[in-house]
């Protein structure tokens, strides 16, 4: 019986050491995953500055007013003026006091039994 016992804690050993073998390797490929994505991100958000950069390069005030008068023939673009603006008390807004007098139509579309 106490054979039994030894080769049952034998077992166990050698199976939680192959178990852990695994496991550490796993880990290793996922650290080395986790790394790549990493870097990945990094490049990503340094080209999304360097597009930045340029989007507000390219979309300077006297660039882009250059581009119109260049281009005006061809466009019929007109620069922007500041009396071209509105006020925010000009803006109409609808009634604050709307009333539906008909009923609402619901779609039924999405619910148990409709897809």
């Amino acid at each position: 019986m106490r054979t039994l016992a030894y080769l049952a804690t034998i077992l166990a050993v050698f199976g939680l050491a192959f178990w852990a073998y695994r496991e550490n390797y796993a880990t290793q490929q996922e650290l080395k995953e986790a790394r790549g994505l990493r870097n990945q991100i990094a490049t990503a958000q340094v080209r999304l500055s360097v597009l930045r950069a340029e989007w507000a390069y390219l979309n300077r005030p006297d660039r882009l007013r250059d581009l119109a008068e260049i281009n005006y023939e061809r466009l019929g673009l007109l620069p922007l003026r500041p009396d071209q603006f509105g006020r925010v008390d000009e803006v109409s807004f609808p009634p604050s006091d709307l009333v539906i007098e008909e009923g609402v139509e619901v779609s039924a579309y999405g619910q148990e039994g409709d897809q």
